[in-house]
């Protein structure tokens, strides 16, 4: 295979001419600000489903500042009414192209609940206010786009149009969709943090080389009739047969004498043999063709097949370029972009963003801004690899790292600047809290390896899990002058951090607000490896040292644990074991999450096939559990929520169909009361006094749901 090529950095193109009229204060959004800056015109126009926040934490003022940065002029248009063209001529027609993404969500996501119901809310929208971005934004955008101005060039990215690259099942029209560059007519595609591709088009579009002609480019996806004359076209069947296996056999042995550490459990759960086709001659450039999208469309084990072999295909500096036919044309996806080093993430942050919200806005409350403006974001990717989680195929399984110095910068910069600092940092985080300079300890097996996740079903012994340089971060930061206390917000990777107990001892002691929010999600090992999380053990674990720590402090602080119910491979039993580790552990879920199947997901592909793509795929393998009917899915949710009277009549007639019918009954050890209450929305536990408003010192859990700040 040929080797990756070291890309170009980010920041040292030279300049569009236009960098003579300065960065902006704020991207304008309309011709009078355009006309205050003395622009005629802009060179690039985004075009975003969110309000414009010109912060680090927003796609869109990434990117706008990212081009602004290259000497371009560039505008936003937000949130535009989309029942015509007209609101997306407001700032005119761009000299390169249109820039579309539907925000830091999936516009599906922001707009419906895992049971398919509409939001009344949403909260990168001024006011929270609702159905302020159309269903499918990145679609109903591009084609108002192409009315107002047909022969501009038109760019596609985000998560949503991310996630969507290839033939995808969509959850809420419950079929196949094809690939979003067919159904929005985008000239180009751009797939995970798109820093890289971006800056290249922008400056290649202004060279005056056709959008047409860039097709060379990592990290992009177009629509082309034909395979390149030249190309060796390698069927993804045979390097991932649809069939079944004779022996168990580690998917990621290697070619070469460096491979990723494997366990017995990794054999058994992966038991596809992948023959790794590193040894392409050099002159000889090999394109990986998956079951097109009309296969997939017709068979689901097939539709597995190609999720599975899209996931092994992410790591940037093995991945081969994948194809897929719809109809007579062909979705070319090039190999992933090379994450971007140190420097350069230094330098994307630190641009002169104002940390606000677009004046335009006044004085409307933006929750999603609200949330994270005091954040500081340190890294980017998660190698976690989590089945149902979209971050790995979106940001990638390489940890991008910001240094010590430039966090450190950022949060003086919150500190002298914000209006609204109250001396508390929120986060210093990321996709996860605690990944932070966390990495393969080769190069030599990173660049080989194609492990879906790095810590299961057990932490990789080439992982390097050194957390101490994190310690040394936290200190400094809330050691500045004027800084009072910085909490730590972001998802904490608890099997990581008991590998470095000094660490667990600085956060607990130091960065708990109160509370400290962890995701073991389940309690079975069934639903667990499904989702590759760790077993229950290391959370018992975690809570000890927590505990231990807390403790030591002297101070009362509670881990607050996340669970997901109707998880593809959960059963009825699973679920009802879970309701009673919560009722043995005291906890009670006022509001909990339900599974939702988001496009390209390698949990997606279990709900929708009813396979594992995570072992070897065919016609005839064994179908697991999956939870689609919503009855089912409501039941799942009803046993997160089991002191709840409501659910009551469905767990008890639940429990009696799983032969259990020992757990109905007003004892301690009961799950639910035979009879329901007196008052109807009084909440009573069976074996509690009904009327304590505690819960004997332990919280609920609050809902978790899914706005992460995403590009």
């Amino acid at each position: 295979m040929v080797p990756a090529p070291m890309p170009t950095p980010i920041f040292s193109y030279r300049k569009f001419w236009a960098e003579c009229f300065g960065p902006a204060p704020e991207l304008p959004m309309s011709r009078a600000e355009m006309d205050a800056l003395g622009w005629d015109s802009c060179d690039i126009i985004i075009v975003t489903g969110d309000a414009y926040v010109d912060h680090p934490s927003f796609g869109m003022a990434v990117i706008g500042r990212l081009l602004e940065a290259q000497g371009f002029r560039v505008g936003i248009i937000a949130q535009p009414a989309w029942d015509s063209a007209e609101p997306f001529k407001v700032l005119g027609k761009p000299n390169l192209f249109f820039g579309v993404a539907a925000g830091n969500m999936d516009s599906m996501i922001n707009r419906y609940t895992a049971d398919r119901k509409r939001r009344n809310d949403d909260a990168y929208t001024p006011n929270n206010e609702g159905d302020k971005r159309p269903d499918r934004a990145v679609l109903v955008y591009s084609q108002r786009l192409r009315e107002a101005y047909r022969d501009v060039p038109l760019v596609i990215g985000g998560i949503e149009a991310s996630l969507r690259r290839i033939a995808h099942y969509d959850y809420w029209s419950d079929k196949i969709r094809r690939s979003i560059l067919l159904d929005s007519r985008a000239d180009l595609l751009l797939y995970g943090n798109a820093e890289r591709a971006i800056v290249d088009v922008a400056h290649r579009l202004a060279g005056g080389e056709s959008i047409n002609t860039i097709r060379d480019l990592r990290g992009t996806a177009f629509v082309r009739k034909r395979i390149p004359d030249g190309w060796r076209t390698i069927d993804s069947t045979s390097i991932d047969l649809v069939g079944p296996v004779d022996k168990p056999i580690s998917p990621y042995q290697d070619t070469s004498s460096a491979s990723c550490a494997t366990t017995a459990a990794a054999a058994e759960e992966e038991t596809q043999v992948v023959t790794l086709l590193d040894q392409v001659a050099d002159d000889q450039p090999a394109v990986i063709r998956i079951p097109s999208y009309e296969q997939v469309k017709d068979n689901s084990a097939l539709y597995a097949h190609a999720s599975r072999v899209l996931h092994k295909e992410t790591n940037p500096y093995n991945a081969r370029p994948l194809v897929q036919s719809h109809g007579d044309r062909e979705v070319w996806l090039n190999s992933p972009p090379i994450p971007l080093a140190t420097e350069e993430l230094d330098w994307v942050f630190e641009l002169p963003y104002t940390r606000l919200p677009h004046t335009a806005y006044g004085d409307a409350r933006i929750p999603a801004y609200e949330m994270i403006r005091h954040s500081v974001n340190i890294m980017r990717g998660c190698f976690g690899g989590c089945t149902f989680c979209s971050i790995t195929e979106h940001e990638g399984r390489i940890i991008q790292n910001r240094s010590e110095d430039s966090i450190i910068r950022e949060v003086e910069k919150i500190r002298d600047t914000s209006p609204a600092f109250t001396g508390i940092i929120s986060d210093l985080g990321g996709p996860t809290a605690n990944m932070w300079r966390l990495a393969c300890k080769s190069k030599e097996v990173e660049a080989k390896c194609r492990k879906l996740s790095c810590v299961f079903p057990g932490i990789c012994k080439n992982l390097n899990t050194d957390q101490t340089p994190l310690i040394s971060l936290y200190r400094r930061a809330r050691e500045l002058d004027g800084v009072k206390k910085v909490l730590i917000a972001s998802g904490l990777r608890y099997d990581l951090a008991v590998e470095t107990p000094e660490y667990v001892e600085e956060l607990v002691t130091h960065h708990v607000g109160g509370y400290l929010k962890i995701a073991p999600e389940h309690t079975e090992d069934g639903p667990l490896n499904k989702m590759m999380k760790p077993g229950i053990g290391t959370y018992d674990r975690f809570k000890a040292m927590f505990e231990k720590y807390s403790k030591a402090a002297g101070k009362e602080q509670y881990l607050i644990p996340y669970f997901i119910a109707a998880h593809p491979g959960t059963s009825d039993k699973d679920m009802m074991n879970l309701a009673l580790w919560l009722k043995r552990n005291k906890y009670r879920a006022d509001q909990v999450q339900t599974f939702y199947p988001s496009p390209m997901a390698s949990a997606t592909a279990m709900y929708y096939s009813g396979k594992n793509p995570l072992r070897r795929v065919s016609p005839n393998s064994d179908t697991m559990p999956t939870v689609k009917s919503l009855s089912q899915r409501r039941l799942h949710k009803a046993f997160l929520r089991y002191h709840d009277p409501d659910n009551w009549p469905a767990l008890r007639k639940a429990l009696k169909k799983l032969g259990r019918s020992d757990l109905i009954g007003n004892g301690k050890l009961h799950l639910v009361p035979p009879r329901q209450p007196a008052k109807r929305h009084q909440r009573v536990d069976p074996g509690s006094n009904p009327f304590a408003t505690q819960h004997n010192g332990l919280p609920r859990t609050p809902q978790r749901r899914s706005t992460k700040t995403r590009r």
